[in-house]
């Protein structure tokens, strides 16, 4: 299997045509469709489907198409290791953050990186942790912050522990409840579920009793903690957020921590990489810098 028939793939994938593939890849539409048979020959099924409106890719044509994707982009990312190790040439680096590595971690270990790395071009994403694992498998991210779900990251993922991060019950001062200082006053509040189900976001987390985590009003669903902290200030709402968000920019939006005396959650946050691929000298640089970073950080608390 060649490259240039994967290429040809995603290539018919990306525009749905045989003509548009042709001039993309500045080849005649008789010599792609002659190499399409030839890796459908290969495969030994067929990959894209003639549709009156161009063409798709079929079952096995996708499966493929998405395997193709990481080997191209890891083609791409060893000849941007050699130009980079050669030539001194730019070379770039995708992380993907949540919420509290981006306030904790990432602005002390991006300083540290530009000030000794300053020729490679740092790609900072905002990534939920369960899109976060597909990302980096797909090879859109060469790493990532934040947490992992329950049942870990997978044999295909490399992970690291950085550091801890404690979750926090908040409210605007002037909600009724801010003076609560057991979980079970909260059971009949208005909650806010911040990121995804069963994540650091989730209250019903913070209920032992099924019945009782299940009965919570969940009055609104935010996708990101700075939604939440746009919000909460107008509203009688419960959330959770971090420690070190609540630190940040509670105090000047009128959040404040509710006393809370029952034990709440600590969030461990990871590094994870792909386990199968190397990471480029610029990337493993940049692990370094998070690795340096979350020690400082565990010195200074």
């Amino acid at each position: 299997m060649r490259l240039q028939h994967l290429n040809l793939l995603l290539t018919l994938a990306r525009t749905g045509s045989m003509r548009a593939a042709a001039q993309v890849l500045n080849v005649s539409q008789p010599a792609l469709t002659k190499s399409l048979r030839q890796l459908e020959e290969e495969v030994g099924a067929e990959l894209v489907v003639r549709t009156p409106k161009g063409v798709r890719l079929a079952q096995a044509g996708e499966i493929l198409a998405a395997r193709a994707a990481v080997v191209m982009r890891e083609i791409e990312k060893a000849r941007e290791d050699l130009a980079w190790h050669l030539r001194g040439a730019e070379a770039q680096v995708t992380l993907g953050v949540s919420p509290a590595a981006a306030i904790l971690l990432a602005p002390g270990a991006v300083a540290r990186y530009g000030a000794r790395w300053p020729q490679v071009r740092l790609r900072v994403r905002d990534t939920l942790y369960p899109q976060a694992l597909e990302r980096i498998r797909s090879g859109e991210l060469d790493m990532a912050l934040g947490p992992l779900p329950e049942t870990g990251g997978g044999g295909d993922l490399a992970v690291q522990p950085l550091f801890e991060s404690q979750s926090v019950i908040v409210a605007r001062a002037s909600h009724p409840l801010a003076g609560a200082r057991h979980l079970s006053e909260l059971a009949e509040a208005a909650w806010v579920l911040t990121g995804p189900a069963q994540g650091p976001g989730d209250p019903r987390a913070l209920y032992a009793d099924e019945t009782q985590a299940r009965a919570l009003h969940l009055q609104l669903e935010c996708e990101s903690f700075s939604t939440l902290l746009a919000l909460m200030p107008q509203l009688d709402l419960i959330g959770i957020m971090p420690q070190g968000f609540l630190d940040r920019y509670g105090p000047t939006l009128g959040l404040v921590r509710l006393a809370i005396a029952d034990p709440l959650p600590k969030t461990v946050i990871y590094v994870t990489h792909r386990a199968d691929a190397p990471l480029t000298v610029p990337a493993r640089r940049l692990l370094d810098a998070l690795l340096g970073e979350a020690a400082q950080l565990a010195a200074h608390p």
